[in-house]
């Protein structure tokens, strides 16, 4: 929404906004002159207001939205503004159950590395895109702000696609079917697995939803272009009978681009049938990290990119918000207390919230950190997001922390279930399935107690990752901000002992 805000202010338009509370988002808004409120009710719609945009969290009831729809004020879902816009851009849509921030990111980078000046939305702040708008409160100067928005050119300067509209990259998301709004020309999908099954009931209705996605791209002729992962998109199904170029990408030799991954150095390696096209080096570890890097190295090169400057850009990519995030590390033993560089705790932020998500973060993480041989242990802090989903995929979610030493579960996050929906699954069921797979587990709320038992059990060595969709990333962050409180090292040695029993 603040990118569509942002970019809606940037072609001329007076925009202004409201949501429930003040965040970072809200605040970097508010400093860039948008009018933000909080009062969330039936008189924060002004005068004069043309249009209603909303995101997919507002409901029917919502008083604003009520009162536009008094005032007869047309109104928009996000994904509708945002097809609007593709219409008179060269839209290429990142879809897929994962990774859709993290490719956007790189393809967006990738481009303006490339000269061909992208517009960009993404779905979490990345420090490599920023928006240059006009700063209120500096007197009318333009100030840099890391977004997840950067505002491209009209038409497209260089390449096969040279002044046709510019590029508009943006994720396409499969939430009640929102990515069928969009008007891409390329698209990529990266992965098709059952989730948002509250609304799908089905993962072949997740299927046939991602068949319709890429069925709204045009033709061959007409420049239309898929990028499918060659397993795990159910890419038979879903290219079934399209008229655009179809091309696959994986790890398998099969796929029309052919991916390798060096983990032990981060190396990238990317072919097109017989032929060796590049080479790169990933600064986030893991082979889905590499993956994610080859869809964006492939969709810029569609675009005209040049590939010395492709791989360039994504070697420099330093990635995007709790997408495996590496806050920085906490000295919790005395003795090493003034060590700056080396020891300690190290703490990473991460959105994942599907437990292919989990399970792929948590290998890779534990494979480049290697907690073990500094006698550490892989600390985890999952916030499970909707009862919905926890329920749907309990099993599955045990599965993913096997490579998890100790695993703390919050409260569930509430978001659009039912109340009903909420009594049928709770953390600690969670907890249960995950001590019976011989996980140590414990389940704790407010987020203040889990930063307390935290302090109580890391020691250096440990590797703390806090994971999902809600605002448990507060948790990683308390914890890097609070003191450990004074105990002898008997005490520190039984609450450890306890969290093991």
């Amino acid at each position: 929404m603040s990118g569509l805000a942002r970019m809606a202010l940037a072609r001329g338009a007076a925009v202004t906004g409201s949501d429930r509370e003040p965040t970072a988002v809200t605040e970097g808004l508010a400093r860039q002159g948008f009018a933000i409120s909080f009062e969330q009710d039936d008189g924060q719609i002004p005068d004069g207001t043309a249009l209603i945009v909303c995101s997919a969290a507002i409901k029917p009831d919502h008083p604003e939205l009520i009162a536009a729809q008094e005032r007869g004020l047309p109104v928009l879902t996000y994904a509708e503004a945002l097809g609007k816009c593709m219409r008179h851009a060269t839209g290429v849509a990142i879809a897929g159950t994962h990774g859709k921030s993290t490719i956007s990111a790189m393809l967006g980078c990738t481009l303006i590395g490339a000269g061909i000046d992208p517009t960009v939305i993404v779905g979490a702040t990345c420090a490599q895109l920023s928006t240059n708008t006009c700063d209120a409160h500096q007197n009318g100067s333009l100030a840099a702000v890391p977004t997840g928005f950067r505002m491209g050119s009209d038409k497209i300067p260089i390449g096969p696609y040279a002044h046709r509209p510019g590029v508009l990259v943006a994720e396409a998301c499969e939430y009640n079917r929102s990515f069928h709004h969009l008007a891409p020309t390329l698209a990529a999908i990266s992965s098709v697995e059952a989730d948002h099954l509250d609304i799908y009931g089905s993962l072949d209705a997740v299927i046939e939803a991602f068949h319709e996605f890429a069925s709204l791209l045009p033709s061959a002729d007409e420049n239309g272009y898929l990028l499918i992962n060659h397993d795990g998109a159910h890419r038979r199904e879903v290219t079934a009978g399209l008229g655009c170029a179809v091309e696959t990408l994986g790890f398998d030799p099969a796929a029309d681009w052919h991916v390798t991954y060096d983990s032990s150095a981060r190396r990238v390696g990317l072919n097109r049938g017989p032929e060796h096209v590049a080479n790169w080096i990933v600064q986030l570890p893991g082979a889905h990290m590499a993956l994610d890097s080859a869809f964006a190295a492939v969709l810029a090169l569609r675009l005209g990119a040049d590939i010395q400057r492709v791989t360039r850009a994504l070697e420099g990519f330093g990635g995007l918000d709790r997408r495996m995030q590496f806050l920085g590390r906490k000295h919790v033993e005395p003795s090493s207390a003034t060590v700056d560089d080396v020891g300690g705790v190290r703490v990473y932020d991460d959105y994942g919230h599907h437990p292919t998500e989990i399970d792929a973060t948590l290998r890779a993480l534990r494979e480049y950190e290697k907690p073990e041989l500094h006698g550490g242990r892989l600390i985890c802090v999952f916030q499970p997001h909707q009862h919905s989903r926890t329920r749907f995929f309990l099993e599955e979610f045990a599965q993913s922390f096997s490579h998890a030493d100790i695993v703390i579960v919050p409260h569930i996050y509430f978001v659009r279930d039912s109340e009903k929906e909420k009594t049928q699954v709770a953390a600690s069921d969670l907890v249960d399935r995950l001590r019976t797979r011989g996980v140590q587990a414990m389940h704790l709320y407010p987020f203040e107690a889990i930063v307390e038992q935290l302090n109580a059990i890391c020691t250096d060595g440990d590797l703390l990752v806090v994971m999902g969709a809600g605002p448990v990333w507060k948790v990683a962050h308390g914890f890097l901000r609070s003191d450990r409180p004074a105990c002898s090292a008997e005490a520190v040695s039984s609450v450890n002992a306890a969290a093991t029993a």
